[in-house]
């Protein structure tokens, strides 16, 4: 076990969640929930007041969404260690919080013990992401292309940018099953990299539009 208490900062619109969280840490031993928060700006506030050593951000709110709080909060301190706990399993959306600087990104169907070590993980400085499913919103089901569900999965976060070990990663896979699967994409949609392959896939229909922002 950790010899030091982290302090914590909890982000969330929903106050049952934030309560049964709060209750959640305190199992733990070595967490301390040193402020809450129900929206972006009461967060980088709380943040300012508390500077609190990791905070557990959700995604979706209210207003200010996870994102920009995120990159608001960094703009007041560059080292803020945040872990975002969220519904979303969609790789687009993990793809967009760790780009805006966040420390890891777990959902909230994750066993209690997963949650405590993505929290000190953050803390000591990794990266860490949910072992839970994280899945492709914008993924059509396979067509005639000969792809598989899991090819088209992998595409679709080819799409985001991910690295072969990025994908294994999210998908729970080795880094040799990545590749192998990148092959079979490329090699059924009979194209030469990559990004012809999301082209091609676009083309196909297998990869859906992105959709608008949910910025206000």
């Amino acid at each position: 076990m950790p010899t030091r208490t982290i302090r914590l900062l909890l982000v969330d619109d929903h106050a049952v969640m934030r309560a049964g969280l709060a209750n959640l840490l305190a199992t733990a031993g070595d967490f301390q929930v040193v402020a809450q928060a129900d929206d972006g700006r009461a967060a980088i506030r709380l943040w300012e007041q508390h500077r609190p050593d990791v905070c557990l951000l959700d995604l979706t709110m209210n207003g200010m969404d996870g994102v920009e709080t995120l990159r608001l909060l960094h703009e007041v301190d560059a080292r803020a260690r945040v872990l975002m706990l969220t519904s979303s399993d969609s790789a687009g959306d993990v793809a967009r919080a760790m780009a805006a600087g966040a420390n890891g990104y777990v959902t909230k169907n994750v066993g209690h013990q997963e949650l405590f070590a993505a929290i000190r993980d953050v803390y000591a400085g990794g990266a860490p992401v949910s072992r839970e499913k994280i899945v492709d919103a914008h993924a059509k089901p396979c067509s005639a292309s000969g792809l598989t569900p899991r090819e088209v999965e992998v595409l679709g976060l080819l799409r985001e940018g991910f690295t072969n070990a990025d994908i294994a990663r999210l998908l729970g896979i080795t880094t040799h099953t990545v590749k192998v699967h990148v092959a079979g994409v490329l090699t059924k949609l009979d194209v030469s990299d990559r990004t012809e392959a999301v082209a091609k896939a676009f083309d196909l229909g297998l990869l859906a539009a992105r959709p608008a922002s949910r910025r206000p």
